[in-house]
């Protein structure tokens, strides 16, 4: 393979169209694994994070692999270019040039003595065996954690289908699902298009700040680079009618969205919010009950991925999980024993809570 490196994305057609051609050979084809989303990336975060693409080629030309990394001004630390807003990140070939792709990524970075950290790595992706076997090779000492359990609802069976549907009927969600259809009338609507999207999503961030405010947190879209990202996301993927922004009306008012994906046999709740006065009658358990079952009636559906974050009430969906991990490779073998104690002692203090709890009283006094 022939390595080419660039600190941009290129736009060209033909590049873009074997980028996401090489997409559907990788074991699990992602939305986020997509040029799309590398250059949405770019646009918005470009000026924090340097793109530093790799880019492999067999003899024809034709792509054998991609690498979408980001080094930090210093090029010091390299990660994955997606690693602050995708849910799943990984390189991108076929699963038995996986090892060839991941070797050639671990010489380069070994050229610039930089660490690298890769987070939501899938756990079930045959980098981490390169990763594992390669790493003392180039001067790396591993270091993999678990990130986070993505929790998913398999629709893979007709088995599965009918359980799920029979989930959907129990009293609890009919009530739920009764209530506001008998007080409301809510309508659902997939928006696919970018006339559609663009003027629907000031209300749909307005709405996740509001959300978060009231609750005492900082929604991530008051970050202008954010709104920003999904902006440049909507509109490159609406082109290839990935993007599905599903919005919940009642009356001419939108009370709750789903910034998602229908990509690859997945349907992605990756930001969902709700209009907070419409909060007691759960409008956003509402909107998720109607996707996933307009997902058992769509036989081009094998999951509705729920995405990170352990909120209770994808527990009441979920028949299956996918766990990711973070892995750290690092050139000092202090610095890579101190990162490996500090996540041991994290997780007996979490395992003791009374400990946890004296750490976050002593760290709170020490920041006062």
């Amino acid at each position: 393979m022939r390595l080419i490196q660039s600190r941009q994305i290129p736009e060209q057609e033909d590049f873009r169209y074997g980028w996401n051609s090489l997409l559907q050979r990788v074991e699990r084809p992602e939305v986020f694994f997509t040029w799309q989303w590398a250059r949405a990336v770019e646009k918005a975060y470009g000026e924090a994070l340097q793109p530093w693409l790799l880019v492999f080629e067999n003899d024809d030309k034709s792509l054998a692999g991609i690498a979408a990394l980001a080094t930090d001004t210093s090029r010091s630390h390299i990660s994955f270019l997606a690693s602050t807003t995708a849910d799943y990140c990984d390189f991108l070939s076929e699963p038995n040039c996986r090892e060839a792709v991941a070797e050639a990524v671990l010489a380069e970075c070994a050229k610039l003595h930089a660490n690298i950290t890769l987070a939501n790595l899938p756990a079930d992706s045959s980098t981490l065996v390169a990763l594992q076997r390669l790493g003392r090779k180039y001067g790396y000492f591993l270091h993999v954690r678990p990130a986070y359990q993505c929790a998913q609802v398999s629709l893979k069976t007709a088995e599965e289908r009918a359980a799920v549907k029979a989930d959907l009927q129990r009293k609890k969600m009919r009530r739920l699902i009764n209530v506001m259809e008998e007080r409301y009338a809510p309508h659902l609507q997939h928006l696919t298009s970018w006339s559609e999207i663009e003027p629907e999503l000031p209300g749909f961030a307005q709405s996740h700040v509001a959300r978060f405010a009231a609750t005492g947190r900082v929604s991530n879209l008051a970050d202008l680079r954010r709104q920003q990202f999904l902006q440049e996301l909507a509109r490159l993927s609406s082109e290839c009618k990935w993007l599905r922004l599903s919005r919940l009306r009642v009356g001419d008012k939108s009370v709750a969205w789903n910034y998602g994906f229908y990509f690859s046999g997945s349907w992605f709740w990756y930001q969902p919010t709700f209009a907070t006065q419409f909060e007691e009658f759960s409008p956003g358990l509402y909107l998720l009950a109607k996707i996933i079952h307009e997902a058992c009636e769509d036989p081009r559906v094998s999951v509705v991925d729920l995405g990170l974050g352990a909120e209770g009430y994808k527990e009441r969906f979920a028949n299956s999980s996918r766990q990711t991990l973070h892995v750290t490779l690092t050139r000092s073998y202090s610095k890579h024993l101190r990162g490996v104690l500090r996540y041991r002692a994290v997780q007996m203090l979490k395992s003791w809570p009374a400990g946890e709890k004296a750490a976050r009283n002593l760290f709170r006094r020490n920041v006062h």
